[in-house]
């Protein structure tokens, strides 16, 4: 099993990945907020800026690290109807879970956004990357905002990943991973530090990036 020591490491080593990619007109997306710390290691190796691309994750009510679908800027949506299924969760129950998120998804929008221009992805090729993915409900909503806001090229870019989901992934014209896992129980067993990265550190992030 891989382990990163923290999420730079892993950004570290990922950018190792995405060496060949053409540095021009690269833009790397991080997933706020874990995802933000795992791209700016890469923007870093690549020379390339870095922005955020906000999406909010759909949590089953009982069990909210488990992801029912996901919701992004400029109202895209996925929800993952298998999974609703197999959790009995009503459309009732979906509705009210997507009104919270919404409202925490502007929030989130308005915080990163606040004096901090977007940076124009059209015609450019846009690297998503996050610190992980289990179920993918997250990664896909983050990939279709990209494409939507004008992205010639999606890539999906993480350190690690259900084996499983990366073969079934198709909301990027490529995935690149540092390490497929055939069993992921949770994302956070492969770093030795997983703590929760704070708005103040991403905001930080992406003032140094700028710079």
């Amino acid at each position: 099993m891989t382990v990163f020591r923290d999420r730079l490491d892993a950004g570290r080593r990922l950018a190792q990945r995405l060496t060949h990619l053409p540095g021009n007109d690269l833009v790397i997306l991080g997933i706020p907020r874990g995802g933000v710390q795992v791209a700016f290691e890469v923007a870093a190796a690549l020379d390339a800026p870095l922005d955020v691309v906000v999406v909010r994750k759909l949590g089953v009510p009982c069990q909210p690290e488990l992801a029912m679908g996901a919701i992004g800027e400029g109202g895209t949506r996925l929800i993952d109807t298998d999974m609703l299924t197999r959790t009995r969760v009503s459309d009732d129950e979906v509705r009210a879970v997507e009104q919270v998120e919404n409202a925490l998804l502007a929030e989130t929008v308005a915080r990163y956004r606040n004096g901090r221009r977007r940076i124009a992805l059209q015609g450019r090729t846009a690297v998503v990357v996050d610190d992980g993915m289990a179920t993918g409900s997250t990664a896909r909503v983050a990939c279709d905002v990209a494409r939507n806001l004008g992205a010639a090229t999606v890539i999906l870019a993480v350190p690690v990943a259900s084996a499983t989901v990366l073969r079934q992934f198709t909301a990027a014209d490529q995935v690149v991973c540092v390490s497929a896992e055939r069993h992921l129980r949770a994302v956070g067993y492969h770093y030795q530090d997983f703590r929760p990265t704070t708005y103040d550190e991403v905001t930080s992030l992406l003032d140094a990036a700028a710079r």
